[in-house]
């Protein structure tokens, strides 16, 4: 557990043991649990984590030296910018967050495959040598702006991502300094060197402004708890209360593309780019806890439930609008409008998971099934099979089947119909890749009395409660697919503990018993939604059963989301599936216009396997008859696996 401050509040300068985990609070009613505490072991997301561990990392360093990304930083050094540049305003951040990537790979592999470590570990020292060669003698770090025959540092703040890229270079020296704290890494040292310029030139005293697209804050304020500087943690907090104001130029789309039309305190919803504003909701997160700020917190628990409840698909993903990428109005949730960036779902679990580590009360659960509901329909959904393309965005309507992406071309982004190897704007293949690395973080936290299961699938933990008060347990489960987790201990303190588990909203009808180690059974109860805990004096081999309901499901969406009024959508546990158009070959809707079908829902969905079947209704106009056939359904995260085809997860109804 870290240590904390007496006068800062803030986690002390010995930071050997702080959990290898992107968030450390200063404060929180239960902290993550880190890499070195919980194992994923098997399952879905062993097999997401294997497959990014052994494919998606090299593809994104080829990638970033095809593009000469990584060669900017060469160039930088060298002295031969701007001629030769290449990639947007922002590729610095790639750069970043594929070494933040692998960093968390890094600790994920140190005790099973620590060859595997060592050799990622020494590729990332290589590229990080050549980002130390860029930097500036004041701390200065970007290859875009700020030498001769470019524009001047901090100049173009609307547009210009300096102290976005920033943000993620902090991110990833957190994360090194999180996996190697004993030893020197030359990022922790680049970082610190560019957060003491920022701010010397953000100050109270300095440029009143703010980064058109926020990250800086959530950086800083990591950055600050990792290295014990509570004065970055005070300038994330000056970002913050300066956004808001007016302090950015207003654009086309108006100042609420980077949320700098209202006070951040005074929002009561997310709006503008999706990304933007859920980094920023969640660096204020950071900010309101570590300086006790309980009405900015307050606040920021409302703009959370008020989009998810009114701005959030189905599947988690967030932003409706292609344009400017941003958030509709309450209720603007069209399918086939969809934008719903990668990057917008991993901005969403990262402000749901900072208010989750706050939160003593009933909304824990929510904001994990949150968490969990975007892990599996935004996250999971990007990445190919094989790991190496991607959604950029992810509509939950396809009309017209795509063009396959050449595998050697870099696509537009948000363009492609199916997964594109590399695009111009690149920011969602690391993203994805950091989030997979680090995933174990998310599947458990801990107190003073014990042990919350937030996220199910096969794992191993084990950490300590206080000190001497050691626990391991070993989480059995075949979850998403059947509902049955079972948390085993194999460590426990003299004294009671409380075991908790998330009951997600969906599970009505969910139980929990007790399995003494003697294999005695307690009666089963049936629990409510939310948090069930189960507290008692546990000995070596008690096992904590939760069933949860995992059959498929019918669910008619809320009648103020217009655009899908008049239809379903089916789910099973968390995951949410879809109708594509390649299952009704072979059937007798075969060739049928995909606009005439409908979902029939008085036959009961049926599973095959792995998937779920629905009896489906095509009317085929032209003939003038109705013809019903079975088709499977796919769970929405593998669809377009096999190739080109029309899509939709809201199917009208009868």
């Amino acid at each position: 557990m870290t240590t904390t401050g007496a006068e800062t509040g803030l986690p002390s300068a010995s930071l050997a043991t702080a959990p290898v985990a992107p968030v450390v609070p200063a404060r929180g009613a239960r902290r993550m649990l880190g890499l070195g505490e919980v194992t994923i072991t098997g399952g879905f997301w062993a097999d997401r984590q294997r497959v990014n561990g052994e494919h998606t990392l090299s593809h994104i360093g080829d990638w970033l030296e095809r593009e000469g990304w990584i060669a900017n930083f060469d160039l930088a050094a060298a002295g031969g910018l701007p001629q030769g540049r290449r990639g947007r305003e922002f590729s610095d951040s790639e750069v970043y967050k594929y070494l933040e990537a692998v960093a968390w790979e890094v600790g994920r592999l140190d005790a099973s495959d620590p060859a595997r470590a060592a050799e990622l570990e020494q590729r990332a020292d290589a590229v990080v040598a050549r980002v130390a060669a860029a930097q500036q003698a004041d701390g200065y770090l970007n290859t875009m702006f700020g030498r001769e025959g470019q524009a001047p540092r901090w100049s173009q703040l609307e547009w210009g991502h300096e102290l976005y890229c920033l943000g993620h270079l902090f991110q990833s020296a957190v994360a090194w300094q999180r996996v190697r704290p004993t030893s020197h890494k030359e990022i922790v040292e680049i970082a610190r060197r560019s957060a003491d310029l920022v701010l010397e030139a953000f100050g109270e005293a300095g440029i009143q402004s703010v980064c058109g697209h926020a990250e800086i804050e959530v950086g800083l304020a990591e950055l600050g708890r990792a290295l014990g500087r509570p004065e970055y943690v005070a300038q994330a907090l000056l970002f913050v209360e300066r956004r808001g104001h007016g302090v950015l130029a207003d654009i086309e789309w108006g100042r609420s593309y980077y949320q700098d039309d209202i006070p951040v305190r005074e929002a009561v919803v997310l709006r503008g780019h999706a990304v933007r504003a859920n980094y920023l909701a969640a660096g204020a997160v950071d900010v309101a806890v570590d300086t006790s700020d309980e009405d900015l917190l307050t606040a920021l628990v409302s703009q959370w439930e008020r989009t998810a409840e009114r701005r959030t698909y189905v599947t988690g993903g967030q932003g409706s609008h292609h344009q400017d990428e941003a958030f509709g109005e309450d209720w603007e949730l069209p399918s086939d409008r969809a934008y719903s960036e990668t990057c917008a779902g991993i901005a969403s679990i990262m402000f749901s998971e900072r208010l989750l580590l706050q939160d003593s009360g009933e909304n824990v659960a929510r904001y994990g099934d949150l968490v969990e509901r975007t892990l599996y329909n935004v996250v999971a959904t990007s990445p190919q099979a094989d790991g190496r393309a991607f959604f950029y965005s992810n509509t939950l309507h396809q009309r017209v089947p795509g063009a396959v992406s050449d595998p050697d071309v870099v696509s537009p982004r948000a363009r492609s119909a199916l997964r594109a190897p590399w695009f111009e704007v690149s920011c969602c293949p690391p993203n994805v890749a950091r989030t997979f690395a680090s995933l174990a973080a998310y599947i458990a936290t801990a107190d003073a009395s014990g042990v919350q299961v937030l996220q199910y699938a096969p794992a191993r933990i084990a950490t300590e409660l206080s000190p001497g008060r050691a626990v391991e347990l070993t989480v059995e489960t075949e979850y998403p697919a059947r509902g049955v987790i079972r948390v085993r201990v194999d460590a426990a303190p003299s004294g009671p503990v409380t075991l908790s588990l998330r009951v997600p909203a969906w599970a009505a009808g969910a139980s929990v018993r007790t399995i003494t180690g003697d294999e005695t059974p307690s009666q089963s109860r049936a629990v409510e939604t939310g948090m069930v805990s189960v507290t008692r004096e546990f000995a070596v081999g008690d096992v904590v059963e939760l069933t949860l309901p995992i059959v498929p499901r019918f669910t008619a969406p809320d009648p103020r989301v217009d655009a899908i009024r008049g239809t379903v959508v089916v789910q099973r546990g968390p995951e949410v599936f879809a109708l594509e158009s390649v299952d009704l070959d072979g059937t007798a809707l075969e060739g049928a216009d995909f606009a005439d079908l409908f979902v029939d829902t008085s036959v009961a969905l049926r599973e095959v396997g792995s998937g779920v079947t629905a009896g489906v209704t095509a009317a085929v106009r032209r003939r003038g008859t109705s013809e019903v056939a079975d088709v499977p359904l796919v769970p929405y995260h593998s669809w377009a696996n096999r190739g080109p085809s029309s899509m939709r997860v809201w199917i009208p109804s009868s």
